[in-house]
């Protein structure tokens, strides 16, 4: 009998050490999405059109939505993992009762609103990144995922065609939009080392058939990046430049700290609190 009981716990470890990774992968997915999301939320009521209030929304629901699928997928792997503190974890738990230093967003996406050159040249940015990351992992051995990035890949590919046409459109308009556009480019491009740059768990990810090859990521993304910036008549800080990175592993900015508080405040204030 002990030698069943032991097999089992070594079965058990040996499976958690094998999800471990996946999980993590699928906390900076649904992360990312639900703190670009939030920014987005931010902007209701004060975006300069209302055209563009109703645009800003669908792109927030939209990275909402797939956050919810991320997150709903990790935390589902948690229960699975048998731990008994996590018996009972869901997306929503996920989303509003972690603190800063547990997230795993990508440190652009936390990055405040600022102007609309600002908030554009954000979006583009990540964009232009994840709508190829999206078309990778459409093809990923794990079922859940692939289903889930085809229905994403849809949205992302409409998010980086309406980006790309403000980026262009205000870099190559007047004086005043082409001097935004470029200052926030400029202001962003040091958060942006974190999408072409990889760790063991992208690698992991990859060995195991889950996720895209990062060095063709990291090229696809820098082909669009330049092809819509030549047309915008932007010019392109270096790829070489000195980066902020760590938000994959927990370390962020100021900004996410005051984003999360805002965010999370009604379920932390009445944890017990349900829809009627």
């Amino acid at each position: 009998m002990q030698n069943v009981a032991q097999r089992n716990t070594a079965k058990k470890n040996s499976a958690q050490k094998t999800q471990a990774p996946l999980i993590d992968y699928l906390l900076r997915l649904g992360d990312t999405a639900l703190v670009l999301g939030q920014r987005h939320a931010q902007l209701c009521g004060k975006a300069p059109a209302l055209e563009e209030e109703m645009a800003l929304m669908n792109v927030g629901l939209d990275l909402f939505g797939q956050a919810r699928n991320w997150l709903s997928y990790a935390a589902e792997l948690m229960v699975a993992e048998g731990d008994d503190s996590q018996a009972n974890i869901d997306a929503d738990q996920l989303a509003f009762r972690r603190d800063a230093q547990d997230f795993r967003n990508l440190l652009l996406v936390e990055q405040p609103n600022g102007d609309f050159a600002d908030t554009m040249g954000r979006q583009f940015l990540f964009d232009a990144w994840h709508v190829h990351l999206l078309d990778g992992l459409a093809e990923s051995s794990d079922p859940r995922i692939a289903e889930v990035a085809a229905k994403s890949l849809k949205e992302a590919t409409y998010h980086l065609r309406r980006s790309s046409e403000w980026v262009i459109r205000l870099g190559d308009g007047t004086k005043e939009s082409h001097a935004r556009m470029q200052r926030a480019l400029d202001n962003l491009w040091q958060f942006t080392g974190e999408l072409v740059q990889f760790d063991e768990i992208d690698q992991a990810m990859f060995e195991a058939g889950i996720a895209p090859d990062p060095e063709t990521l990291v090229s696809r993304w820098k082909a669009t990046v330049d092809e819509v910036l030549k047309e915008a008549t932007l010019v392109r800080p270096s790829y070489d430049a000195w980066m902020y990175t760590g938000g994959k592993v927990g370390h962020h900015t100021e900004h996410l700290g005051f984003l999360l508080a805002e965010m999370q405040y009604l379920p932390r204030t009445y944890p017990d609190a349900t829809v009627w």
